[in-house]
């Protein structure tokens, strides 16, 4: 009778291995201690407490884990037992995943549960090798005329919009999201505002643009693991659609935010502050989330990042680095948004790097022609506001002058108006013509 009971326990023990445990040695800020317990970076852990609190491991050392959790940890108590969970983060990824609105952790927060068949990926992921990514040579329509004709974004692409609060980011993205030729969008909306967020879907996406999109949110209340990995779990849902081989779209609103977060977890980890209090680990985090959007042999992730200037000072270091990592910028003017111009895109301070690659010589010819008779009205603006310009000094600032309100009502754009790209093409033929 032993031996048998024996038999049975080994085989019990054999199909349901016994789970390594550790226990909480403190909860600190941000940040809580685990001793007895081996994981790696990234892994997460599972704290017991009067609910289970999933937790990152982002330091380890002799005396033990590091870790950040991703839910409020009320409640937690020094010596609560800790499960490894034996991995990192993953998150489902399929076609049914369109029109879905996700947490940063990659859970439905839109009142459905996901569909079964959804294949499960790691949320880190390798960039594609720099040798193995086609050239950018074709245009991706983005359904505004201000963009499309004067800072082209090619399929693969990665532009930074760069502005201040309330200047109209989120209205341009949408107008994007609606207007833009790729085949799938994802957009993240990392540390909104919550009333915001409901607004931007219903209102500013509106029913079309959902159903191609795949929405992730992680609002400014969200643990600060949540809020960065939301970047992550919506660039890896991006590759996903990217290696079936379609055109994604990915709208990160915003980069700046990501950032925060980072700087948050860096400095709960021990990090030293550096510029402006930014940890070492944020500088070394934007490269590696940027540089996974782009082309592969598959198919295109044309990366869209948001990027809030502290005090709309473009030489702030999260906007310098995202511009010396990206393949061009776009900059949105306060000047602009006050006086009622929508969208308002600085066109003479926004550039796009494979220009060259994804127009032809005509169409560089007109955009370059609309370009010069801006900096020319710029020029004489304030000559013209105190009587003080003669008409005849300068031929281009007369035809400035002369053809502004063609140029405004071009670059001015409703966001129930989206524009295919061979028509901007054609208006801006129009207009330089004139």
């Amino acid at each position: 009778m032993s031996v048998l009971t024996a038999e049975v326990a080994k085989r019990a023990m054999d199909a349901i291995p016994p789970q390594a445990m550790g226990r909480v040695a403190g909860v600190l800020g941000l940040k809580v201690r685990v001793v007895g317990l081996d994981a790696a970076v990234s892994d997460l852990v599972e704290v017991q407490g009067p609910s289970p609190v999933l937790a990152e491991v982002t330091a380890v050392d002799r005396e033990g884990l590091t870790c950040l959790p991703l839910a409020p940890v009320e409640g937690v108590q020094v010596g609560a037992a800790v499960r490894a969970t034996g991995g990192p983060l993953t998150v489902a990824v399929g076609e049914q995943l369109l029109g879905r609105v996700l947490d940063g952790l990659g859970r439905p927060i839109d009142g459905r549960a996901l569909p079964d068949g959804l294949e499960r990926v790691g949320v880190d992921h390798e960039a594609p090798n720099a040798l193995d990514r086609p050239r950018i040579d074709r245009q991706l329509g983005l359904g505004v005329r201000a963009l499309d004709t004067l800072v082209p974004c090619g399929r693969g692409q990665r532009l930074g919009i760069m502005a201040g609060s309330g200047v109209g980011k989120s209205s341009l993205l949408s107008m994007i999201a609606r207007g833009t030729d790729a085949d799938v969008n994802v957009i993240a909306l990392v540390g909104e505002r919550g009333r915001e967020v409901s607004e931007f879907i219903h209102h500013d996406l509106g029913p079309e643009g959902l159903a191609r999109s795949v929405v992730v949110v992680a609002t400014s209340d969200a643990p600060a693991v949540e809020r960065m990995r939301s970047a992550f779990v919506a660039t890896r849902i991006a590759e996903w659609f990217r290696d079936q081989g379609k055109d994604v779209v990915l709208m990160m609103d915003s980069l700046t935010r990501v950032s925060m977060a980072q700087r948050e977890i860096g400095l709960s980890a021990g990090e030293p502050p550096a510029t402006r209090g930014y940890p070492p680990s944020v500088f070394g985090l934007m490269p590696r989330l940027l540089e996974r959007a782009g082309t592969s042999p598959h198919g295109s992730i044309t990366g869209l990042y948001t990027v809030l200037i502290e005090g709309d000072d473009l030489q702030d270091p999260i906007g310098d680095t995202a511009r010396s990592i990206l393949d061009g910028h776009v900059v949105l003017s306060r000047r602009l948004a006050t006086a009622g111009h929508f969208p308002s895109i600085d066109v003479l301070e926004s550039i796009s790097r494979t220009t060259s690659r994804i127009t032809d010589p005509e169409q560089q010819q007109a955009a370059r022609r609309l370009r010069k008779l801006l900096a020319a009205h710029r020029d004489v603006r304030e000559l013209v506001e105190i009587g003080a310009y003669a008409s005849g000094s300068d031929p281009d600032a007369d035809a400035a002058l002369a053809s502004m309100g063609a140029i405004d009502g071009f670059l001015q754009q409703s966001m129930d108006d989206q524009t295919p790209t061979p028509d901007a093409w054609n208006r801006l033929r129009q207009v330089v013509a004139a």
